[in-house]
């Protein structure tokens, strides 16, 4: 296994855990047993984002796609065009 990223926090961690399952790729968020520790433990690298030596580099990708992402514009920045519909 390989490691691929470092989340910031659980819930960035889960949430890429999930990303990378509905792709088909196996994940496994190693730290979180330590989060409970934090006083006692430095606050930064307790996360851990790891998966097989063959999906590393396309876990990768994926993670770069998500973070690269920007918002879809909504109606508060251009009224005029709301549709009132929900993109998800």
């Amino acid at each position: 296994m390989l490691r691929v990223y470092e989340p910031a926090d659980l819930i960035e961690g889960e949430l890429l855990a999930a990303m990378l399952a509905s792709e088909g790729i196996v994940a496994h968020l190693g730290g979180r047993h330590l989060l409970g520790a934090v006083g006692e433990l430095p606050m930064q690298g307790l996360l851990q984002l790891w998966v097989g030596d063959a999906d590393a580099q396309r876990a990768r990708s994926l993670i770069d796609a998500y973070n690269a992402a920007q918002p879809l514009p909504g109606p508060a920045d251009d009224p005029e065009n709301a549709t009132g519909v929900l993109l998800c």
